[in-house]
């Protein structure tokens, strides 16, 4: 369902997205619904160009067209982190994190499920090892 050579969707195209993987295929006056400051031919116009994009897919069995995002929200998320990672970080994880944890924005419940999931990453490595056999 995902197609590692679309686009990286805009901040715009992301918006209706998020919306189309929380709800489902949609209509424009459906993601409309959803989406805050934007009028019912800007939503349609974006869903025409993320359409041929192949961000999204169009149902025109009925009378209002369905869209259905095209792309999957999970490899679309690593996609986009693995261009800020490369773009602003040089590659380097490290201060990806270090900025995306630092300030007040970070709850301790936050923090602590970083920590499992850190642990959790740093186990899988240990069982991966060499065996001494």
């Amino acid at each position: 369902m995902s197609d590692p050579d679309a686009p990286l969707p805009t901040d715009a195209e992301l918006s209706i997205l998020r919306v189309l993987w929380r709800e489902g295929p949609s209509t424009v006056r459906e993601v409309l619904a959803h989406i805050d400051d934007a009028g019912y031919t800007t939503v349609l116009k974006q869903l025409q160009i993320m359409r041929d994009k192949g961000l999204v897919t169009r149902d025109e069995s009925s009378r209002a067209h369905v869209y259905a995002a095209a792309v999957q929200a999970a490899s679309t998320e690593k996609r986009l982190v693995d261009d800020l990672l490369d773009r602003a970080f040089g590659g380097s994880a490290r201060r990806l994190v270090a900025h995306a944890i630092a300030g007040d924005s970070v709850s301790d419940e936050e923090i602590g499920a970083i920590r499992d999931l850190l642990d959790s990453v740093q186990s899988d490595d240990s069982d991966d090892g060499p065996d001494d056999s």
